[in-house]
């Protein structure tokens, strides 16, 4: 089974990219932003959720894409050790969602101590609603994960097989397939984990 987002381009860029940040701070440190900037481009143009983007929706742009950087900063603002839990991004998240009037928009963490299949089961259901999954991965035991650690990206896509299960991430305007089981398996006791959106239904 396979399953990939119709995921949002800003030119030649898949999604945005912390590279185009001129803020130093940003450009270092801002991709707990950038994650929260993806996610609510995505949830504007597949669930007309449009008052979460301040710009033409229709029309992204690099500009209004670091220009969202800048109004998304105060949230999410880069520090010494970075945005490196689920709750300091959920808290800063929260917080904007709340200031744009999207309270019906809930935030729940699913941390790294999750078994990698519960896990799955997680992305499987939040990517078939067509919403994207902020990441946040901190050290982690693979060097082919070295330029992912105690980072932020995207999870825009899964493909599951019979002992498998791939992710689609999105991070610094690119994308690839990697292994979600050894994406999961830092090899370290601290661990970071996804964040899960979901809609609140109305009473």
């Amino acid at each position: 089974m396979k399953k990939e987002l119709s995921y949002f381009r800003v030119g030649d860029s898949f999604g945005g990219n912390q590279d185009w940040f001129r803020d130093p701070m940003m450009h270092l440190g801002g991709c707990g932003a950038a994650a929260a900037c993806d996610a609510c481009i995505n949830l504007a143009l597949h669930d007309n959720k449009t008052h979460l983007y301040p710009y033409d929706i229709q029309r992204l742009d690099k500009e209004d894409y670091i220009n969202f950087s800048k109004i998304m900063k105060p949230y999410l603002k880069p520090r010494f050790h970075g945005i490196d839990t689920l709750d300091i991004f959920m808290d800063g998240f929260y917080k904007y969602l709340q200031d744009v009037g999207a309270p019906n928009i809930q935030l729940v963490g699913c941390p790294g101590k999750v078994p990698a299949k519960a896990a799955a089961r997680e992305v499987m259901s939040q990517i078939d609603k067509g919403i994207s999954i902020p990441f946040l991965q901190l050290r982690h035991k693979n060097v082919n994960f070295k330029d992912l650690v105690w980072h932020w990206f995207m999870l825009v896509g899964y493909e599951e097989f019979e002992d498998e299960f791939y992710v689609k991430i999105a991070t610094y305007g690119g994308f690839r397939w990697l292994s979600f089981y050894e994406l999961w398996d830092t090899g370290f006791e601290r661990k970071g984990g996804m964040v899960l959106i979901r809609m609140k239904q109305s009473q």
